[in-house]
């Protein structure tokens, strides 16, 4: 308690170092009064005895929630997982974990690391680390145990299934080491010489594996055209998004600009490495995953006229965070400023600033967008929320069906299943599950508890909630019941009708089992509707040129 009421006083007795218009000093004076008085009353004459890091975590949670969602209270404890975070790299196991029932199981091993050197497989249920039984063990507990020192050793015991249905119990040993995520995970080509480059993350070197990556292409390939795929990346350190870019573009040239309420980040950021490749056509592919770091790479790209972007709508963060120093090894990330673009715009999607009466936020309308043009071509785009497409292609939607077997975890089992029977397939690239593997899958549900409601179902139960509240439903009861019954839906006749799509996840999950990220990642783009047309944009050179020429 003492450190605590130490800790505010001293910030203060700090404000009057500090420079606030006069109206701001009088209030952050007043209000830190009350609230170290407040919690000295608190502590004294409240009826139970109080936790005082507890109770203070709290007031900042909530504080700060009043913010935005990236402004955040690190304290030491959870340091090593915010490094993590920013370089990629911790000391561990090398495995994505998950849970099942009471258990925590492996969901996806790293290839080339200790998790799977050892031979640990997705869908393994980790029953024992270091001594300790995980039984009710949370996913962030049972890392703990699994993350330390490189060089050190951890006991592992799990259960796995056999061919038989009975699992089998197996104590591994395994040797941590320095593990260091990649921001590229896979790189290769396509047909018609085009090149394709995924990038994960925005974490220390991405811009160095993306130039890596690039040149090992071409120095086998005659590359006609490059894809760069950031979708579902969130993002990440900004000199990192910086060096992506300038893998295509010149030296010297506005990447991003920062501007905040402080003079000292109101500053432009420069390319400022050699060009790799200036003259390949590039096609960049976003989703609606694609935020920060990687908008600020598809935008910049955008802004020069050095590359289409296929797919949809960018997220719209548009706001920088930095770190800063608190008392006893804590930090506080923060957001300092908004970036801006080469042509001029922010593309921040929602104002923190202006929230609604009952604390809700929204997006900024249409009406207030503001348009900008492109540095080469001038052409016009727009600010306010995330980056436009120049090609638009409309996401896959999951049906009901897909969506329930993909939530409980059913798609997941039958890969652990499959992997058991089957012990090797061939490449990841051209593998195809049969239509006896398929029926085999369907079989093995008819024994799983699943349900859905199709869309269907959700709007005749719309048009129920409504008659009921106008108190017409009993006059319409009897068609509503004959609609109902005609809309029950037959399982075995939607695992038919949905079978592309399910099959399709199936293949990605069960490639993964063998040959792991990378697996998973070449199974997934033989069906990958923006690939294609990343594909067919690229191989004719005068589709790129009329993309990206100046709009009337």
């Amino acid at each position: 308690m003492k450190k605590i009421i130490i800790a505010f006083s001293a910030g203060f007795l700090l404000l009057g170092s500090l420079a606030f218009a006069p109206n701001n000093y009088f209030e952050i004076s007043k209000n830190l009064d009350i609230f170290v008085t407040l919690y000295k009353e608190l502590n004294t004459y409240y009826v139970d005895v109080l936790k005082p890091e507890k109770l203070m975590q709290s007031g900042i949670t909530e504080m700060l929630q009043s913010l935005d969602p990236y402004t955040d209270f690190i304290p030491e404890e959870d340091m090593e997982d915010y490094r993590m975070q920013t370089t990629g790299k911790y000391g561990g196991i090398g495995a994505i974990i998950g849970t099942r029932d009471e258990w925590v199981i492996i969901s996806d091993p790293y290839e080339g690391f200790p998790a799977a050197k050892a031979g640990l497989r997705a869908g393994d249920k980790v029953i024992e680390v270091a001594g300790k039984s995980t039984k009710k063990y949370r996913t962030d507990e049972v890392s703990a145990l699994l993350k330390g020192k490189p060089g050190t050793e951890v006991i592992v015991k799990i259960m796995r299934p056999t061919v038989s249905g009975v699992e089998q119990e197996m104590t591994l040993k395994l040797i941590r080491e320095e593990i260091k995520i990649k921001n590229v995970p896979y790189y290769g080509m396509f047909e018609n010489n085009i090149g394709y480059i995924r990038l994960s993350n925005f974490t220390d070197r991405a811009g160095a594996e993306v130039k890596a990556a690039l040149q090992l292409l071409e120095q086998k390939n005659k590359l006609k055209g490059i894809v760069l795929d950031l979708r579902g990346n969130p993002g990440g350190l900004l000199n990192e998004a910086i060096n992506v870019a300038n893998v295509f573009v010149d030296k010297n040239l506005e990447i991003v600009s920062t501007r905040g309420k402080t003079s000292d980040w109101n500053k432009p950021f420069y390319s400022t490495n050699d060009i790799v490749d200036g003259k390949t056509p590039v096609v960049v592919l976003a989703d609606g995953g694609s935020a920060s770091a990687s908008e600020i790479v598809a935008g910049s790209l955008q802004d020069f006229d050095r590359a289409v972007i296929i797919g949809q709508k960018t997220f719209g963060k548009g706001l920088v965070q930095s770190t800063r120093a608190l008392p006893y090894g804590a930090k506080l990330k923060i957001t300092t400023a908004k970036y801006y673009i080469p042509s001029g715009r922010c593309i921040q999607a929602i104002n923190y600033a202006e929230k609604n009466e009952d604390g809700s936020v929204k997006k900024i309308p249409d009406s207030l967008k503001v348009a900008f043009k492109t540095v080469k071509s001038g052409r016009v785009v727009y600010d306010g929320g995330g980056i436009d497409p120049d090609i638009a292609i409309e996401p896959e939607k999951l049906s009901a069906l897909t969506f329930s077997l993909l939530s409980k975890n059913l798609i997941f089992d039958y890969a652990t299943v499959y992997r058991v029977k089957n012990p090797q397939i061939g490449n990841a690239k051209n593998f195809v599950l049969s239509d006896v593997d398929y029926n085999d899958f369907v079989q093995w549900l008819s024994k799983k508890e699943y349900d859905y409601t199709t869309r269907s179902e959700k709007t005749l139960e719309a048009v129920k909630a409504a008659a009921e509240k106008d108190n017409y439903f009993e006059q319409i009861k009897p068609e509503y019941e004959a609609l109902k019954k005609g809309l029950m839906h037959d399982k075995q006749n939607d695992l038919m009708k949905e079978k592309e799509q399910i099959k399709s996840l199936l293949e990605e999950e069960i490639a993964s089992r063998y040959y792991y990220n990378t697996g998973r990642i070449e199974a997934s783009l033989k069906s990958d509707r923006e690939i294609k047309k990343a594909i067919e944009v690229l191989s004719d050179e005068s589709q790129v040129k009329t993309i990206l020429a100046k709009k009337q």
